[in-house]
């Protein structure tokens, strides 16, 4: 009987969990600029294909597992101009996001939602 009750209630919380996820998620404006990436992930883009050449029969998790290593490993000078690559991100998505929230002031709530009063 204990197998039912636990099944019923990760339904229940699996149900609750989506509906708070759909009250309390907005809708994101695809115009909105794309958000900084890390060092990490710059590391990633570069070495993914490498990592998936030396382990053809790696699935997706153990691939990602391989580059988080991968990146322990290196020292601060290996680990240089991803940082640097990042920091250069970080300006660009600042700017564009200033522009972007300038833009949207200018043109008041012109987003395409309307207010509720």
């Amino acid at each position: 009987m204990p197998k039912e009750a636990s099944t019923k209630s990760s339904k229940r919380k699996a149900v609750e969990k989506n509906d708070k996820a759909a009250k309390g998620k907005s809708k994101k404006d695809p115009k909105a600029p794309k958000r900084a990436l890390s060092a990490y992930m710059f590391f990633s883009q570069d070495w993914r294909e490498r990592i998936k050449n030396e382990n053809p029969d790696a699935g997706f998790g153990e691939i990602g597992k391989l580059l988080g290593a991968k990146w322990k490993e290196l020292d601060e000078s290996e680990k240089k101009p991803y940082i640097e690559q990042a920091a250069r991100d970080k300006a660009r998505a600042e700017k564009e996001k200033n522009e972007y929230d300038e833009k949207k002031g200018d043109s008041g709530s012109g987003d395409g939602e309307e207010d509720d009063d």
